[in-house]
Formats: C-alpha cells, sequence, structure tokens
C-alpha cells in the first residue's frame, strides 16, 4: 500500500493511506542508507498480523527540511506579528531565503493588526513577490483568505512564541482546536506548545503542519546557501541579476551594480537588501567542506 507519513514520534510512524490509517516501523535498511522517514513522505508499507506495518520504500522527494523534519512541503508560512514581538526582518529573510533554496513556496502571515500599522511590512514583501496575508486573532478577518490560499496544499507554519501562530491556525481551521499559548502556561506546560512536527488533515483538502518555532530552524548547520546561490533566493533580485557591469558581481558594493541601483530607485527594499549582504557576509565565511556536506 501506499500513505502519506502524517506523525513521527519514537520510531513509530503514523501513515495515512485511501482505507484508512496505518502504525509502522520503518525497515533497518533505511539507517544503511542513511535515511530517516519524515512527515510529509510519501511510503510503500505493507501491513502485519500484529497490527504494526513496516515501510518499505520513501518515495522520491520533491523538498526536504531537516528541522523541523517534513518532507514535499508545498508552502512555508511564517507568521510574523506587527508588535509584541516587532518582526525581526533579517530573520525574516533567512528563513524565506531558505524557502526558495529548497523550492518551498513561501508566505507571510502578519499578525495583531488591530494593534499596529502592518502597513510597512507589507509593502516591503508584497513588493518583492511574496504572498502576505494580515490577519486579525481576535476577529478572525483575513483568515478566510489564508485558508482559500492553502487549499490542497502541503503547508507548514511557523512563528516566534507569542505572535499567534496557534491562534491563527484555530482561525483558519476551527476543527485543529490547537493549544494556545496562555492555555499552555495555565497548564504549566511553558510556552512552547508544539511538542512535535504533526501533519493535520483539513477539510478544505490537504495537510497543514505545526511546527515548532523559529529556533527549531536551523539555518547555520542544516540549510546552508553559499553566497553564489544567494542571490537567486532573493526571488525581486532576478529580473537585475544578468544585468550588472561585472559577471561575478556579488551585489553588496560593485559599481554598475544592477541590484544596487534597484535599491537605491526604491525598486528593492533597502532592508531587504542589507538581509541580503548580511547573508552574504555570513556565506563568504563557510568553508568548502561544508559545501559538500551541507
Amino acid at each position: 500500500m501506499t500513505g502519506i507519513i502524517i506523525k513521527a514520534l519514537g520510531g513509530i510512524y503514523t501513515v495515512e493511506a485511501s482505507d484508512g490509517v496505518y502504525e509502522c516501523k520503518a525497515r533497518g535498511v533505511f539507517r544503511k542508507r542513511g535515511i530517516s522517514p519524515v512527515c510529509g513522505d510519501i511510503a510503500d508499507f505493507s501491513a502485519e498480523k500484529n497490527g504494526i506495518g513496516v515501510i518499505n520504500e520513501i518515495h522520491e522527494r520533491k523538498s526536504l527540511l531537516i528541522r523541523p523534519p517534513l518532507a514535499n512541503l508545498d508552502l512555508l508560512v511564517f507568521v510574523a506579528s506587527t508588535c509584541e514581538p516587532e518582526p525581526n526582518l533579517l530573520l525574516l529573510d533567512k528563513f524565506i531565503a531558505i524557502a526558495e533554496y529548497k523550492k518551498i513556496t513561501p508566505a507571510i502571515v502578519f499578525t495583531k493588526i488591530d494593534k499596529a500599522d502592518y502597513s510597512q511590512y507589507y509593502n516591503i514583501y508584497s513588493r518583492a513577490g511574496i504572498n502576505v496575508f494580515c490577519v486579525d486573532n481576535t476577529t478572525g478577518e483575513g483568515a478566510e483568505k489564508v485558508r482559500d490560499f492553502l487549499r490542497g496544499k502541503l503547508s507548514a507554519f511557523t512563528g516566534n512564541t507569542g505572535v499567534g501562530k496557534s491562534s491563527l491556525l484555530n482561525n483558519i481551521f476551527p476543527g485543529l482546536d490547537l493549544a494556545t499559548d496562555e492555555i499552555s502556561q495555565k497548564l504549566g506546560r511553558g510556552k512552547h506548545t508544539t511538542r512535535h512536527v504533526e501533519l493535520y488533515k483539513v477539510d478544505e483538502g490537504g495537510y497543514v503542519a505545526d511546527t515548532p518555532g523559529f529556533s527549531s530552524f536551523d539555518t547555520n548547520r542544516y540549510d546552508i546557501i553559499f553566497k553564489e546561490d544567494l542571490a537567486d533566493c532573493f526571488c525581486e533580485f532576478r529580473k537585475y541579476t544578468g544585468r550588472c557591469r561585472f559577471a561575478d558581481c556579488s551585489h553588496t558594493k560593485e559599481k554598475g551594480c544592477a541590484v544596487i541601483q534597484a535599491v537605491n530607485d526604491g525598486k528593492i527594499a533597502a532592508s531587504r537588501h542589507e538581509s541580503y549582504k548580511e547573508m552574504y557576509e555570513q556565506a563568504k565565511q563557510l568553508k568548502e567542506w561544508e559545501h559538500r556536506n551541507g
């Protein structure tokens, strides 16, 4: 049989097939091949008499995140609040770049729009060609647009603690009934409500993965973007990168750089270019062996 892995916990994989849900273990051959099944994987499996099935093969993945472990994502949705806390644009730009690098469509949802003006953030990212949504979690305003955008897709949501990620998901998909930070603190479970990755099937079609906070994305070690690949991960740079005076232009300080000219002309947001320059400087420090093993 064939199905999608919707949960992975303690070496047991929950696989959803057309005729039901099965608990499975993975064959030892995966360890020898350096493969670990993860949520989102399409797997061939066989059911066993004792009730525990066996995963025999993992289909080729169109994308893979190491932390959090997720395969075959269509969308990676970053939740950021307009205030309390204010968005960290460098961090946001890093994660958007990783999504682009992994061939996963990025999107941003700004919350707490009832508390602060969101227009400057909306303008920065919508002008860059990124899908941006604004949602008031207290009224649910804007949630329907996000729901329509996610229809039929495999999507993951992530965001810093306190940005209203679980409240947003409950507004978009009321049936999920995820624990919010407030409820979690009352129960003495601390601020981080999401313990592991799990896919939830939604009525509108598709799956949504609720993942741990931003800190679980290990950008420095597992999702390395090298300097020669970085400009292509900023989607609004692409129309300018081939117009620079020098073929090996880094787009950081060179004369005749079409990207810098676009920034000066207001066609590219200055904050996005500042993030790019900082990421480029970090990428220059990476060693070749990290490139090959990253």
